[in-house]
């Protein structure tokens, strides 16, 4: 039996796919894409139905998996990004469930991973920020009060936004309330690893009037914290992995 494979398609770069997710993309007789956030050039030379979700209900997206698996088709839902989070695949999932569609999750390049790449060094640093807080402002989607952001921000941790950019006013003044200092360097990637994209730096205490200046309202990260430091200045900062404490042990 034919099944559904969802498929993250990495955050722009068409050579961010995965190769098992490339392999689906061309062996697929029906690819449902989530709209202009997929790089048209993923979706060259392919012989499959497409299908711009962008346009669509939860329902008819359904209808068509449901349509293509029962004609023995091979059906590819092509995410941005990885599918790990903010992907909307848990509502999908839980109606082919309903009907007895079976399905198949293949990981993808999160663009956290390509706009860390574009900054140019880790999210952690010894000594410095050993966590990362994946989160979004609360917009139209609601966010459980236990998470909102000025109870995060008292962890100071390096935190990373998405969905958050047309909302940059209330993110700087809610990690502001939280604990943030206003100091802390924060840094903006938008359309990572696209051909368009831009990487904005700055401070917390600039962050909204930076994103306005931009024009920045979607398809944007947010990166705050004491570890982007490391982009400004050495730090002299040093893990155990290479610092041969062990061999010292020994002698």
């Amino acid at each position: 039996m034919s099944k559904v494979y969802f498929v993250g398609a990495g955050p722009g770069d068409p050579e961010l796919i995965t190769i098992k997710g490339q392999k689906l993309l061309k062996k697929a007789q029906v690819v449902i894409y989530a709209g202009s956030l997929i790089n048209p050039a993923m979706l060259e030379g392919l012989s499959a139905g497409l299908y711009d979700s962008s346009g669509m209900k939860l329902e008819e997206i359904i209808e068509v998996m449901k349509k293509a698996v029962s004609e023995g088709k091979t059906v590819v839902r092509l995410h941005s990004g990885d599918i790990s989070f903010y992907s909307a695949i848990t509502e999908q999932i839980e109606k082919l469930k309903e009907e007895g569609i079976p399905y198949e999750v293949v990981p993808g390049v999160s663009s956290l991973s390509a706009g860390t790449a574009l900054l140019g060094h880790e999210l952690t640093v010894p000594e410095v920020s050993q966590t990362v807080i994946i989160t979004r402002a609360e917009g139209r989607t609601p966010v459980p009060e236990r998470e909102g952001l000025e109870l995060l921000a008292k962890h100071r941790a390096t935190m990373v936004l998405f969905l958050s950019a047309s909302l940059a006013d209330k993110v700087q003044d809610s990690l502001l309330k939280g604990g943030y200092p206003s100091d802390t360097p924060v840094a903006v990637v938008e359309k990572a690893s696209w051909p368009e994209e831009r990487l904005l730096r700055g401070r917390l205490s600039e962050l909204a009037q930076m994103v306005k200046t931009a024009g920045i309202k979607r398809t944007a990260l947010i990166f705050v914290g004491e570890a982007l430091r490391v982009s400004e200045e050495a730090i002299g900062k040093r893990s155990y992995l290479y610092d041969g404490w062990q061999d010292e042990r020994k002698m």
